[in-house]
């Protein structure tokens, strides 16, 4: 097995395509050639870390914040970035992160959350726009079935409960070759008349590679019509946050004290409390005051986030309560969740959950 094997069930789980486009994900240190020996899954890389990777034998760190998140103009050890880079270089040790990609992943960290919770009715609370791509393609009418199975086969024509949907249309089309041309039907320089279906489907965006090349190893014509057009319409598998319900409402004391145990955190920053019970709550691991309006528009009782400031609390305006956990607390339990998904992919090389607690804020 190779690097770019655990990828790729990475990006099955969380497409790069929907990582925020402020971030820095992917291979980030490392050769996607190389065998791999072990694996170290963390949510922070720090030198401690490439440590504990180099104990237990593993030349993978997959991890969920990327280590390398501005540029670097030199690489000297002067930082806490530039050290980890080095030893990690040193010592022939990939680094891999998946940050907002799992953010934005119908299964990610919101999810998590949410299962610690046991939220039901879940769905996503910001849902992400131009994910959604159209292909439009003519093709002769004996044709459009053998074309239409090829595209449902790479995954497009889902709609969320739904697959195989397209939309199909007959219609005459007409060219004429020049003198390089070679048709499939008709001749150069003739004009052909052909009984054609217009074939419309829908795909998610990190779809489209293979959409296109199953449109163009199944479709007979030498020159193939097509279009893709990128939709504004909102993903509802796709996005930041996620909103859901208890399985019963809950004394909002009570549930902040439910919280801090499921959470596993000792400090709740919280908002004025406005409500005497709670049900509906939405949540958004790590930084997430972007979100509160989002919230408040979907009817939830609190919002379970991270790293507000002082006047992002004002913005409760007596309508929901703001819970911020704090940003490693909101987080800790994705790196279980990665390691679990690569063991159950993996039973040739040790997948190692790290031991190293990353969280740089201490409380008294």
């Amino acid at each position: 097995m190779i690097i770019q094997d655990v990828i790729n069930h990475l990006e099955k789980l969380a497409p790069l395509h929907y990582a925020e486009d402020f971030d820095n994900v992917g291979l980030l240190v490392g050769n996607k050639n190389d065998g791999v020996k072990g694996v170290l899954v963390t949510l922070d890389t720090l030198e401690s870390v490439v440590d504990e990777a180099i104990e237990n034998n593993c030349n993978l760190i997959v991890s969920f914040h990327p280590i390398i998140f501005k540029g670097l103009k030199k690489i000297n050890g002067n930082s806490y970035v530039e050290r980890v880079v080095i030893k990690a270089i040193q010592n022939n040790i990939a680094i891999f992160a998946i940050h907002t990609a799992l953010d934005n992943c119908l299964q990610g960290v919101n999810d998590i959350i949410c299962n610690k919770l046991g939220l039901s009715n879940k769905k996503i609370l910001l849902p992400k726009q131009g994910t959604i791509k159209m292909l439009t393609t003519y093709v002769p009418t004996e044709n459009a079935a053998s074309l239409r199975q090829a595209l449902f086969q790479t995954g497009a024509g889902s709609i969320g409960n739904y697959e195989n949907c397209s939309f199909n249309t007959e219609g005459t089309g007409t060219y004429q070759g020049n003198d390089n041309s070679n048709p499939t039907k008709g001749n150069r320089g003739e004009l052909h008349e052909e009984k054609e279906t217009k074939i419309t489907v829908t795909f998610q965006k990190h779809l489209e590679s293979k959409v296109l090349n199953a449109l163009f190893n199944n479709h007979p014509y030498e020159e193939v019509a097509f279009e893709v057009t990128t939709l504004d319409n909102y993903n509802q598998t796709i996005g930041m946050g996620m909103i859901g319900e208890l399985e019963k409402e809950l004394p909002i004391h009570d549930f902040l004290t439910f919280l801090k145990q499921k959470m596993n955190v000792s400090v709740i920053r919280h908002s004025e409390i406005i409500k005497k019970s709670v049900k509906r709550i939405a949540v958004l691991g790590g930084s997430g005051s972007f979100a509160i309006p989002a919230s408040k528009s979907a009817n939830a009782d609190v919002l379970i986030t991270s790293d507000l400031k002082y006047h992002d609390f004002f913005s409760a305006e007596g309508q929901i309560i703001l819970a911020d956990i704090g940003h490693y607390e909101s987080e800790q339990f994705t790196k279980n969740f990665l390691a679990d998904y690569l063991s159950e992919k993996f039973t040739n090389f040790a997948v190692v959950l790290s031991m190293t607690n990353t969280n740089p804020v201490k409380y008294l």
